[in-house]
């Protein structure tokens, strides 16, 4: 009798299990696009080169997008943001969440991913606090801030008012040939290519997110039309060869010194950044075919606070970054502490089997696989992404010993040698945390 009963004490308590399994509700997620592209009678100019002396923007070769993913679960919900865009500026996400809050929207909830394109808006033209009025450093534009945040705004709503039941799946892919380190004597490269797909549940796929590493630059400052970059070709490729109507979500990794190797010997600007984003496209359509999506019951978000180091700039930033900038020993202190915080933070989401950490700056790929790394062998996670420029845009980060090297990337990062090696024991001690009290809510 006592063999008979633990027996069915057990049958009792795998049907409960079975049953609470069973009545677990899968994520809802929405998606919406905007097309941000500013009317060219604003005056918007394009970020990424100073040399272009703050010169509106000439013409569009091909319109930015927004694109919002909204998820959520039974007491959760999150907004991931990508956009064609180079970077967003210090308080500009404070600003977005403000013209959200009466929707009942706050910070926690929101990540923002620029692509990184040097033939979009320019960051500083939509920094708040830019009163400078320096060619180099890029014209505040208050007309194109405002109609960027409403844009942004706009798909976040759009997304969020149809949501649908989700299943989700991630797979990684290490690629050679398709980027390479642009700092003399580096060799470090981040080849993973990792995409995340979100299937309704009838299989049919709704969204995709593509994690890529490597500088959108084939374009140069002599380039003066608005364009999405390689990226922009990429996330059309992809969206083109789905049968049925799919999002594609482009972001980047710890592009800080990594370039793109155009997959053409011979070609203009543009046609390089078209046929890079094309083929790596139909390269990331064919691997997306592959994922196996399966219901995810919840969302899991966490912010990591990070005060900086004193800002300051590097003994070479005059003969690079300042130069470029229209900066001299006078003016740079007043330029950077106007600019820059003194404090940031760490977005990062964890969708099923993957976990995406957000980089507020420009992380060298050194450091990305160091925290790629280190959270792998710390936690349960499978997959990890950086999300490179997320939020905000702070630095440059390098290590110590690859700041000390100088060169560009070191000379544009304002916060000394120890910027890098602190966010990166910030965040990986943080996904730490986040692990263990996951574990114990289990």
């Amino acid at each position: 009798m006592r063999y008979f009963s633990n027996t069915a004490l057990l049958v009792i308590l795998i049907l409960s299990a079975l049953g609470c399994e069973k009545n677990k509700q899968s994520i809802h997620a929405g998606v919406a696009v905007v097309d941000i592209t500013p009317p060219l009678e604003l005056q918007p100019i394009l970020g990424g080169y100073g040399d272009r002396m703050s010169k509106p923007a000439e013409g569009v070769h091909d319109r930015i997008f927004a694109k919002a993913l909204v998820l959520k679960d039974q007491e959760n919900s999150f907004a991931l943001i990508t956009a064609d865009i180079q970077s967003f500026p210090p308080y500009f996400k404070a600003q977005l969440v403000e013209a959200l809050a009466e929707e009942g929207w706050d910070g926690n909830e929101i990540m923002l991913l620029p692509s990184h394109s040097h033939t979009s808006i320019e960051m500083m033209s939509i920094h708040i606090k830019n009163n400078l009025n320096i060619p180099q450093i890029g014209i505040f534009n208050k007309d194109v801030l405002v109609l960027t945040i409403e844009n942004l705004k706009k798909a976040v709503l759009n997304a969020q008012a149809n949501m649908q039941a989700v299943k989700v799946g991630t797979i990684r892919k290490e690629l050679v040939g398709w980027n390479r380190n642009r700092r003399e004597g580096n060799l470090t490269i981040d080849p993973d290519l990792t995409i995340t797909r979100f299937d309704l549940l009838n299989n049919q796929p709704l969204a995709l997110l593509v994690n890529w590493t490597a500088h959108p630059t084939f374009m140069g400052s002599e380039d003066m039309d608005f364009s999405g970059g390689w990226p922009g070709h990429l996330q059309r490729t992809m969206e083109a060869l789905f049968d049925s109507q799919v999002t594609v979500f482009y972001y980047n990794g710890a592009e800080g010194d990594q370039r793109p190797i155009s997959q053409l010997e011979y070609g203009s600007n543009w046609e390089q950044a078209e046929s890079y984003g094309r083929e790596l496209g139909i390269l990331s359509w064919k691997l997306a075919q592959n994922i196996q999506t399966k219901p995810v019951y919840e969302v899991h978000r966490y912010i990591t606070s990070i005060s900086l180091p004193e800002l300051t700039w590097h003994p070479e930033f005059m003969q690079t970054g300042g130069a470029e900038y229209g900066l001299n020993e006078e003016t740079a202190a007043y330029v950077i502490n106007l600019l820059f915080p003194r404090t940031t933070s760490s977005t990062a989401i964890n969708i099923g089997d993957l976990i995406i950490i957000g980089i507020p700056g420009e992380l060298t790929a050194e450091l990305g696989q160091e925290i790629k790394r280190k959270v792998l062998d710390q936690t349960d996670i499978h997959y990890v992404t950086i999300g490179g420029l997320a939020d905000e845009w702070i630095s440059y980060m390098l290590s110590k010993e690859e700041y000390e090297k100088g060169g560009y990337e070191a000379s544009v990062s304002f916060y000394g040698p120890t910027l890098g090696p602190l966010v990166v024991d910030r965040i990986v001690d943080a996904a730490t945390s986040f692990q263990l009290q996951l574990l114990g809510k289990n």
